[in-house]
């Protein structure tokens, strides 16, 4: 079925082989039109290039274009995925890492939450909202998928700042999905998950077998200690998830490294070196990405491009173009863990925050699946980090100084305004130029 597919921010790591991939793969999206929008040329015409050879072995499958005028790719979109970043990625995220635990601050990651993940916050939101700012006064029926971290809170941003269609994706489920079905001897197709909290800070509250409708959860409390531990690993399953599973009773899933970034005592069960050692990690990947585009390319331009070509041939996991097509389809399909506004969903979180809930998907679009109220002490947790992403969205809207110094002040991984405008300033000095004009 021909659509309008634009990929904002089509040159970065974080769409890479993987995304195109899956483009490539679809049945349903046979002549599309697809347009790659960058605000970096060299990269958009690396990616460009390389997508025409592969368009041109795929028998011309998509109309292909590029530009790097981002009103001009949305104009008639359906569908927009966006993955951007601002500045050097790596290098700002060691200045979110180092900088506040120089001044006394506990966090353990910088990514996604603590106050680096408030100081990436501060970074991506501000272009976020223009973009979607653009998708609502020029197409504002498309669907809008976000892939950019910090997740809870750049969509939390859109949900207030504008009105569209819209969810955030992530693949830390995946971690979950590869050892359910080897812990409990069943297909994947045949379980169904239900799990509920925020982005990187999840719970599986309920495991059924399809073929049965029965709950698996007595069977999955009974093996997965056991199980998780045979296969400990700290960048998934490791001393921080056992020790919350004990105390709360509910299995989290997006491993030690995320979920410690939302938690006061996450640095007493995890370790500095994991930490650092899984920056340096997603570092070496997203330059091995870069590389092999590179790689592929300098072959395109000597005149020998592997006749397989680059993309892969099996579905990468990523969720944005099955979605797609399920809206497409009208399959009325279901996703385990998709970022959607609140609205009732879950009764005992703010309705104004974004949770990461199972959803159905067909042609009215992404709807979330109503839970009611979830066990109260997972809610405790959460509501403390929504209190964080409140006020952390609400700096950045209002271009508030005053909220923004707060907004660190309230965080765990920080705990009083002294320290929390120790860090608010040297990172204003540092990261001059990405930071909001906050007043």
């Amino acid at each position: 079925m021909e659509k309008k597919i634009v990929l904002i921010g089509a040159g970065s790591t974080s769409f890479g082989p993987s995304m195109f991939s899956d483009l490539y793969q679809s049945e349903v999206l046979n002549g599309s039109t697809v347009v790659l929008n960058d605000i970096d040329k060299e990269k958009l015409d690396i990616i460009y290039e390389l997508l025409s050879i592969e368009n041109e072995k795929a028998n011309n499958k998509f109309e292909l274009q590029k530009t790097l005028n981002r009103k001009e790719a949305l104009k008639d979109a359906d569908f927009i995925i966006s993955s951007i970043e601002v500045g050097d990625r790596m290098k700002l995220w060691w200045q979110d890492y180092t900088i506040p635990r120089e001044y006394g601050s506990t966090q353990i990651l910088g990514e996604c939450g603590g106050p680096g993940g408030t100081f990436h916050a501060f970074r991506i939101i501000p272009p976020i909202i223009d973009i979607v700012k653009d998708v609502e006064k020029i197409c504002p029926k498309a669907f809008f998928i976000n892939f950019s971290n910090p997740m809870s809170r750049v969509c939390l941003a859109i949900k207030r700042a504008v009105d569209i269609n819209f969810i955030g994706l992530c693949h830390q489920i995946h971690f979950l999905e590869i050892h359910l079905p080897r812990m409990l001897n069943i297909k994947l197709e045949n379980l169904r998950m239900t799990v509920a909290g925020l982005n990187h800070f999840g719970f599986l509250l309920d495991l059924k077998d399809l073929r049965t409708n029965k709950s698996l959860m007595l069977e999955f409390n009974e093996k997965a200690m056991n199980y998780f531990k045979k296969y400990e690993d700290p960048f998934e399953f490791s001393t921080l998830t056992f020790e919350v599973y004990k105390r709360f009773g509910y299995f989290p899933h997006p491993g030690d490294n995320h979920l410690g970034e939302y938690l006061q005592f996450g640095e007493e069960f995890t370790t500095t070196q994991d930490m650092i050692n899984w920056i340096n990690r997603t570092d070496k990947f997203n330059v091995g990405i870069y590389k092999k585009v590179l790689r592929y390319h300098k072959r395109l331009k000597e005149g020998r491009y592997p006749r397989k070509g680059m993309l892969y041939k099996v579905p990468s996991g990523e969720r944005a173009i099955p979605i797609i097509e399920a809206i497409i389809k009208n399959e009325n399909s279901y996703e385990p863990s998709v970022n959607i506004p609140n609205n009732g969903l879950i009764e005992n979180l703010p309705q104004d925050l974004v949770v990461e809930v199972p959803v159905r998907v067909n042609k009215e679009g992404v709807n979330g699946v109503k839970l009611g109220k979830i066990p109260k002490n997972i809610a405790a947790l959460l509501r403390i980090e929504a209190t964080i992403q409140d006020l952390c969205v609400e700096a950045i809207l209002k271009k508030s100084k005053k909220l923004a110094i707060a907004s660190l002040a309230i965080d765990l991984n920080v705990g009083s305004f002294e320290r929390a405008e120790k860090i608010y300033s040297k990172m204003s000095e540092i990261q001059k130029g990405y930071l909001p004009n906050f007043k």
